[in-house]
């Protein structure tokens, strides 16, 4: 017997286990059986009441919120956002599908600038996997489609979310990343943005853009 078969077998007796007894199986039947943890009634609300919560919420949190209609009205909300701004008519987006099908090109003087964000970016534009109504957050996961800079370099981050993937609670949110990507495919990074950035480190007075976007502009699509 090897000196690490030694301390293994202690271990294993220390721990009751028999021998032969497969962990790992017990482990891996675990981890396909987790048990659900307590949900919060906050967000346990009907469609409307759910969608009416997450954008309360984001209001809390001082994002800004507009809803829409439909998928199409989109570029013409971005437009009059940066107008309201006094900001360049230019927006950094990745390469979603849902984005690219909206009609930007019929918003004149637009200019829409593919791939991931750099420094020079003031808006990027993005689109959400879900919405969390108890806390008014959104949630995006890393790829091509809504590159990760878009979410922390530009000065304003504006993020459509369909009303439709509104979920109560943050447990709903990761069941669906399951399920989309399954075991072993899952995105690298989920991003679970509430608000604009913001510190409160010094001296405890909250200042907002501390490290990421200042300003965090949410498009509720109803129709998505």
């Amino acid at each position: 017997m090897s000196g690490r078969e030694a301390v293994l077998g202690k271990v294993r007796a220390s721990l009751g286990a028999a021998p032969g007894d497969s962990r790992a199986a017990k482990v891996a039947k675990r981890l396909k059986d987790a048990p659900a943890g307590i949900i919060p009634r906050r967000g346990q609300k009907a469609e409307n009441e759910r969608i009416a919560l997450f954008c309360e919420m984001a209001h809390k949190v001082s994002a800004t919120v507009e809803r829409v209609k439909a998928p199409t009205d989109v570029p013409k909300a971005v437009a009059a956002y940066l107008r309201a701004k006094n900001l360049p008519a230019a927006v950094r987006m990745g390469a979603d599908e849902r984005l690219g099908a909206m009609p930007w090109k019929k918003v004149k003087a637009l200019e829409v600038k593919p791939g991931p964000a750099d420094p020079d970016d003031q808006v990027g534009v993005s689109h959400a996997i879900a919405g969390i109504a108890e806390t008014g957050t959104v949630a995006l996961h890393s790829g091509a489609e809504n590159p990760t800079t878009v979410n922390f370099l530009p000065e304003h981050h504006i993020v459509v979310v369909n009303a439709k993937d509104i979920a109560g609670d943050l447990e709903t949110v990761f069941s669906g990343l399951r399920r989309k990507f399954g075991k072993g495919t899952m995105p690298r990074t989920l991003n679970l943005i509430t608000g604009p950035s913001r510190s409160g480190d010094i001296e405890q007075t909250l200042l907002l853009g501390a490290h990421g976007p200042r300003a965090l502009h949410l498009v509720v699509v109803d129709g998505g």
